[in-house]
């Protein structure tokens, strides 16, 4: 005990002293855990616990949280909206990307079939935990590309299941035939996704209910921890991964009226756990092993990345520009952190070597290191190649800015509100989510920006609190009031205006502290009678 207590502190020391001199010069944390893990296993000398199963289990949790929170992302309204980007791009891309990757190992490098068969299948998912982390951080997750990603990755997350199945009728050489076994997976995935959505919906909406009620925080933090833990124990059980039961879990919340405390919430505890998967990740590095093929793992982390963008870019072209598609195509291009489990599980049951698993575990390594230093480049590069405008938020913009509006939304409304400020020769900045509006504001001279006004690190870019004015002209009610929580739990003291359309919006906002809520309809009778008033026919 006594050790592993030294070996907690230790991770935790080295691994915040990295990550402090990393974030100096702008290095993603994740390569802080990732060299953590490394140098505790070298210090103490640990190699033997780097297969531990226990600490296997504790890293997966990782991405059990990161699966949550993804899942109060995509309810199920949204997922209906996504079916395509799932359904039809995930599927394309992991196939069309296995069947060459397949093609290449096993006729190419004559690579025997069976791990050929494993290489391309774990190849073919991207990294989960890097991506969607990053598209979380930089408020690209509700972009058009961050969307097409976003669906690709889930459909990804959700293959993982046949993946294992197929792994386990190989292991088991015949033992039950195809048939039985995608009998018992389709009962199982009917079992789990009934009893979560018709009873655990009832559950959890009734302890969310009472906990948020209390008004103490650790019991609704405590609520929040059971369900994420529980939903995930029940898909295991079930012979699916922890993460899916978790993702199901995060859908059926994002239902509910809870779910942006819950987000907010859930946050610090998924951000550590990460760090625990990626010091693991770490703990796998065989640094020897990687100086003596340093060429070999580089090669095929390049020949990777470059098959699987060519790949992703031909799946998202079919319905989507060329920028859209570069950049998700340059997003997904590495190889993801479900492989680690991929070539365990293969390498437990025999059927893959062991210098290929050691061998294929640092390429994945390599590209999960590698990923952070390139995807934050991405949209500066693709618009250096294919001449198009970045439409990102430059933070450095805002850091002495004071007493400037904020505009949320350039669609019609938003259009006209900007006119009257320009008259008024009042600085402002403008706030969509939609590409096309911000495209139209710049080409129109105006400041605009490329985000999402809900998420609280961009009110913390943009100043709010230093901010004269919030307008909201948005359409989407649900949108409009997740910026006006935003907005509200950033700075209390903040001039808050919001146009509304109709009875249901205005009742649905009376619970918060807005300062002015203008009714459109309201607004048009008003005028309609100050003009008739304004005519001489005798009133």
């Amino acid at each position: 005990m006594d050790f592993a207590l030294l070996y907690i502190v230790m991770a935790l020391g080295i691994s915040t002293v990295l990550n402090l001199i990393l974030k100096r010069f702008g290095i993603s944390q994740i390569i802080g855990y990732i060299l953590t893990g490394t140098i505790i296993v070298y210090a103490f000398d640990l190699r033997h616990m780097n297969n531990s199963a226990t600490l296997a289990h504790i890293a997966e949790f990782g991405i059990v949280f990161l699966m949550f929170t993804i899942g109060l992302e995509i309810s199920l309204a949204k997922m209906n909206s996504m079916k395509k980007e799932i359904f039809v791009n995930g599927f394309m891309q992991v196939g069309f990307t296995a069947l060459i990757v397949y093609g290449v190992s096993h006729y190419l490098f004559s690579l025997e079939s069976t791990s050929a068969l494993i290489l391309s299948l774990a190849f073919a998912l991207s990294s989960t935990a890097v991506v969607l982390s990053y598209l979380k951080s930089s408020k690209e997750i509700n972009n058009p590309y961050g969307q097409r990603a976003t669906g690709i990755l889930i459909f990804q997350d959700i293959a993982v299941i046949p993946i294992l199945i197929l792994l386990s009728f190989l292991t088991n050489s015949g033992d039950m035939s195809v048939a039985e076994i995608l009998k018992d997976t389709i009962i199982s995935a009917v079992i789990i996704m009934g009893f979560m959505f018709v009873i655990g919906k009832r559950v959890m909406t009734w302890l969310l209910h009472f906990s948020a009620s209390s008004e103490v925080d650790e019991l609704f933090m405590g609520s929040v921890l059971f369900i994420v833990v529980s939903a995930a124990l029940l898909a295991s059980y079930m012979g699916f991964t922890y993460s899916l039961g978790a993702f199901v879990a995060g859908m059926i919340i994002a239902e509910t009226k809870y779910y942006h405390k819950v987000e907010s919430d859930i946050a610090p505890f998924k951000d550590i756990l990460l760090g625990t998967f990626f010091i693991v990740v770490g703990m796998k590095i065989d640094v020897a092993f990687f100086m003596n093929n340093i060429g070999l793992i580089v090669g095929i982390f390049l020949l990777v990345l470059v098959l699987k963008t060519i790949v992703t870019y031909f799946v998202v072209r079919m319905s989507s520009s060329h920028v859209l598609s570069l950049k998700t195509a340059l997003a997904l291009s590495q190889v993801g952190e479900f492989s680690f489990v991929i070539f365990a599980v293969a390498s437990m049951g025999g059927l893959l070597d062991e210098k290929l698993e050691s061998l294929f575990v640092l390429v994945v390594t390599f590209s999960m290191i590698v990923t952070p230093f390139f995807i934050s480049k991405i949209n500066r590069f693709v618009s250096f190649v294919s001449h198009h405008q970045y439409l990102g938020l430059d933070n450095s913009a805002f850091t002495s800015r004071t007493n400037h509006v904020i505009v949320c939304g350039y669609s019609i409304v938003g259009k006209f509100v900007a006119k009257y400020l320009d008259e008024m020769d009042a600085p402002y900045v403008i706030i969509d989510n939609n590409p096309k509006h911000v495209q139209e504001a710049l080409v129109a001279g105006k400041e605009a920006y490329l985000g999402d006004m809900s998420k609280l690190p961009l009110l913390e870019a943009l100043h709010a609190e230093s901010s004269a004015a919030v307008i909201v002209t948005l359409d989407n009610f649900d949108k409009k009031r997740a910026v006006c929580e935003a907005v509200l739990k950033h700075t209390k003291n903040i001039n808050l205006i919001v146009k509304i359309s109709t009875l249901e919006e205005k009742e649905g906002l009376a619970d918060l502290n807005i300062t002015s809520i203008v009714d459109s309809k309201l607004e048009v009778g008003r005028v309609l009678v100050e003009k008739m008033t304004t005519c001489k026919i005798g009133y």
